[in-house]
């Protein structure tokens, strides 16, 4: 059995600036709506960023070239919009030459162990794609450079190389070259070199089931639509895996969690006696109560999902480099400061957080300055204090909720959730 560890542990807005919108899901959390949380009604961002040149559109009906786009990492980022997730779906599938990546992350993803997975990669090499796909990377826009990011990061880590730095000298005693070269040039494409690990395994391998008959937000896209994942870890034709029902329980969680992205910009730079801090505490509170109970339901579906030695592998070589930590929980622990109770658990955070894109890292960082005045809750009395210690309890509880989807994902036979407290 694989075991899996987890951590336990500027601008502001007003209520008016948060977007909460409630949707039904399909989910058993899908219940709590924005009235439910105590939270103000549906309203959009005042903040807008430049408009960019139109382009023709993609299969999603979205605009997409290289030339329309900003580059990787060069656009603010407003986690009060989509949280953690990207702006548009991501890439179902890719074109031209980078088809073959496409195929070769599929086969990759469902070979039967690291040394099949190995294999696939070498045969690539030889036949001279691998270096096809190295010298196109500078022309892939920054939304398909994402993608392939996603494709790059099932293979390394199928291959048992997710620890790898792809520029080191080591890593070529142990890894494929060529790969390795591709590797490279999309993390620095993307502006990110630690990207093999859940925010991009989870958060770029996601579509919905059914093209929307409209244009939705992104977070009630992936709330309220049936999921599939884009590359599976399950063969076609087969059930979806415990490991790929992880995944989209992650993005799920993320688009459930946009509530605790909005509250967090509240809270951020509020004093600790503010009228308002401990309304944002208390909504804070049942936001974290409603994605514990959107993780348990969760875990009767991945419970029963089949698995294999090579899935929980794969699981087990992520949980080892600290890379399945999903982004909205750091989030909360940004506000919170829960993982900075301990001794040594500051540069744990920051471990952590080398798995997430420069702009989201910034947006984690400033959260720790801003929200430092409400952390000084903790050595006070009174019920703003109290309110403060609850939301810091039920963010454990979250936490120890998630641990056990993990440990559930990780068993070798289906086994019901361990009761969290």
């Amino acid at each position: 059995m694989t075991t899996v560890t987890t951590t336990t542990p500027s601008t502001t807005t007003t209520d008016r600036d948060l977007p909460p919108s409630a949707h039904p899901d399909a989910t058993a959390a899908s219940a709590t709506t924005a009235a439910g949380l105590g939270l103000p009604p549906a309203q959009r961002s005042p903040l807008r960023h430049p408009a960019h040149p139109a382009s023709a559109p993609d299969d999603d009906g979205h605009a997409d070239t290289a030339s329309s786009l900003p580059p990787c990492g060069s656009a603010p980022h407003d986690a009060r919009v989509h949280g953690f997730l990207p702006e548009r779906p991501p890439v179902r599938s890719m074109i031209g030459t980078w088809t073959r990546l496409d195929a070769l992350a599929r086969a990759a993803a469902v070979a039967p162990g690291r040394e099949a997975a190995i294999a696939i990669v070498e045969r690539a090499h030889r036949a001279d794609e691998l270096a096809a796909l190295r010298q196109r990377v500078s022309r892939l826009s920054p939304r398909n450079a994402e993608a392939a990011a996603m494709r790059i990061a099932v293979i390394a880590v199928s291959c048992g190389w997710n620890g790898l730095d792809p520029q080191a000298p080591a890593a070529r005693r142990i890894a494929d070259e060529a790969f390795l070269d591709l590797w490279a040039a999309v993390a620095h494409r993307i502006d990110h070199d630690q990207f093999v690990a859940l925010p991009t395994l989870a958060l770029r391998n996601w579509a919905p089931e059914r093209k929307p008959r409209k244009h939705i937000p992104i977070d009630q896209l992936a709330r309220t639509e049936p999921l599939v994942p884009i590359v599976r870890w399950a063969p076609e034709g087969q059930p979806l895996s415990r490991l790929d029902r992880l995944m989209l329980a992650a993005t799920r969680l993320e688009a459930h969690g946009i509530w605790l992205f909005r509250l967090a910009e509240t809270l951020a730079g509020r004093a600790p006696d503010d009228s308002s801090t401990q309304t944002a505490l208390r909504r804070l509170v049942r936001v974290q109560h409603a994605l514990r109970a959107q993780l348990r339901s969760e875990a009767v579906e991945l419970a029963a999902a089949p698995t294999t030695p090579q899935q929980r592998a794969v699981l087990g070589a992520l949980a080892e480099q600290g890379a399945l930590e999903p982004p909205v929980l750091q989030a909360a622990d940004a506000v919170l400061g829960v993982g900075a109770r301990r001794p040594g658990e500051g540069s744990r955070r920051q471990h952590l957080r080398r798995h997430l894109p420069a702009a989201h890292r910034a947006w984690l960082s400033a959260m720790d300055r801003h929200c430092a005045p409400v952390r000084t809750l903790a050595h006070r009395g009174g019920p703003d204090a109290a309110t403060y210690r609850e939301a810091q309890e039920s963010l454990i509880a979250l936490r120890r909720t998630y641990t056990s989807l993990l440990h559930a994902a990780a068993h070798p036979a289906p086994s019901p959730l361990p009761a969290a407290a």
